[in-house]
């Protein structure tokens, strides 16, 4: 009996035991299911925000889908018998679905239809010129500049090449005169005269150095022709015409001609020279209708300082020379003073600028290459030097040109006086100070409280008022 309920009591413990088994596994089923549904609306809202981004891409097919998944079923979830809530289960990415939202945000596309994927879509071709035209018009200005540039060109070595020819005929021309006058023709600087001859400075100067000859101690001609090629200078002569010229400058032995300044040639010149050179503009003045006093062609100025000396040097073969190659000359110029140009003051100038006696000449060259023609003034010029050697002016003229010499002497000395007056302080106190440095180095403090006492005295003398001492008779 006992064993029997002993096995029923064992029985009814395993049913129970197996009872309540069931009740926790169905409990934890239906709580796992609740979360189940809740993540499945979670990966359906997920799907849909998918689907949405998407669609916007494909411009089409999604959009239906989205629309249809925009709203999210409510579900209600009893916990227990005891308590009944509503839970709302709201998609955390509904606002991206929202139009409200995004503000400005074009949904013009969502009305777009859709994208056949089977049919090829149809492309616009637009009609585009081609970038190269045949016609050679379109390039009139390209064209132009290349004809610009070939003319430049072409211009420059026709010009570079006549000027050269130009200047070697003349040479050739004068040649046998200048070695019959000069030791040494076309003296080029070098200790051997490798090419004797015009010396190429530019394309268009051409320079030539004698030497070896008495009354001077050399001569410099200088040929300036117009700059052919250049095709810009040839544009602009034509509004101011120019002429090729020779400038010849004779550096003559010192105390060979007496101290006169003189000068001759065109109007234009003359003016033009006696604003630029400095002997001219202090020795010389303008003489008034040189015409009638010394017998020069009608368009001469004559700049003289002595009027005994122009007269000397204005004589019949000269004068006679002007009237003939009048439109050849362009300038004659004999002085004592020669100190060049004018020169800007960029600081007060203490000493006055070397002078030397040169004799300078200016020649227009003839236009159609008649070197033969000029040929007599370069007799001219020498015949020049030797009267500058054998003439002399009279005590009254020589005193005259003293005075002038003079006067100008004190007029530069009154124009540097203030300057020359703080050059002077300028080196009285450099040499007190040199003086100071050197007492200090020696370290000895009784030369150094002399020398501070002399400084005192010296100091005291300067700052004291100047007295006016008069002599005074015993009667």
């Amino acid at each position: 009996m006992r064993p029997v309920f002993a096995f029923l009591l064992l029985a009814l413990l395993c049913a129970c035991q197996m009872n309540s088994a069931n009740v926790n596994t169905n409990g934890e089923d239906e709580t796992d299911n609740d979360f189940a549904e809740f993540d499945d609306d979670f990966v359906d809202a997920s799907y849909d925000t998918e689907t949405a981004e998407n669609a916007d891409s494909s411009r089409g097919a999604g959009r239906a889908s989205h629309i249809e998944r925009q709203e999210v079923p409510k579900k209600y979830v009893s916990n227990d018998d005891e308590e009944d809530g509503l839970v709302e289960n709201d998609d955390e990415f509904e606002h991206f679905q929202d139009e409200e939202e995004f503000e400005g945000y074009d949904a013009g596309d969502t009305m777009e239809p859709p994208i056949d994927q089977k049919t090829e879509p149809k492309l616009k071709i637009p009609n585009i010129p081609l970038h190269f035209r045949t016609h050679w018009d379109s390039y009139w200005m390209e064209m132009l500049m290349v004809a610009g540039l070939l003319a430049y060109f072409a211009n420059f070595f026709a010009g570079k090449a006549k000027n050269a020819r130009l200047a070697q005929l003349w040479f050739s021309t004068h040649k046998a005169l200048l070695d019959e006058n000069f030791a040494l023709v076309g003296d080029d600087g070098k200790v051997e005269n490798e090419n004797p001859g015009l010396i190429k400075e530019s394309e268009s100067l051409y320079t030539l150095w004698c030497s070896g000859r008495t009354c001077c101690e050399g001569m410099l001609v200088e040929l300036k022709m117009i700059k052919r090629q250049d095709l810009v200078s040839l544009v602009a002569g034509l509004m101011r015409p120019q002429l090729d010229q020779v400038h010849i400058k004779i550096e003559l032995t010192r105390g060979l001609m007496d101290s006169f300044v003189f000068a001759v040639g065109s109007k234009k010149t003359i003016t033009k020279i006696f604003k630029e050179y400095t002997d001219l503009s202090k020795f010389c003045s303008l003489v008034s209708k040189p015409e009638d006093r010394y017998n020069v062609p009608s368009g001469f100025g004559v700049l003289s300082e002595i009027p005994e000396a122009t007269s000397a040097i204005l004589e019949s073969r000269v004068i006679t020379a002007l009237n003939k190659y009048q439109s050849y000359i362009d300038y004659l110029h004999i002085s004592d003073q020669f100190s060049g140009q004018i020169q800007q003051e960029e600081g007060n100038t203490l000493k006055q600028p070397e002078t030397r006696p040169v004799l300078l000449a200016g020649f227009n060259l003839p236009k159609h290459a008649e070197m033969e023609t000029i040929k007599p003034l370069l007799l001219l010029i020498f015949y020049l030097m030797e009267r500058l050697k054998v003439y002399r002016m009279s005590k009254e003229a020589k005193a005259k040109a003293d005075k002038n010499r003079l006067r100008v002497e004190e007029e530069f000395l009154k124009s540097t006086h203030a300057a020359r007056a703080e050059a002077a302080a300028q080196r009285r106190e450099d040499k007190r100070k040199q003086e100071k440095e050197r007492v200090l180095a020696e370290e000895d403090p009784e030369k150094q409280r002399r020398w501070e006492l002399k400084e005192q005295k010296r100091q005291a003398k300067k700052n004291a008022p100047k007295m006016k001492r008069l002599a005074v008779k015993s009667l």
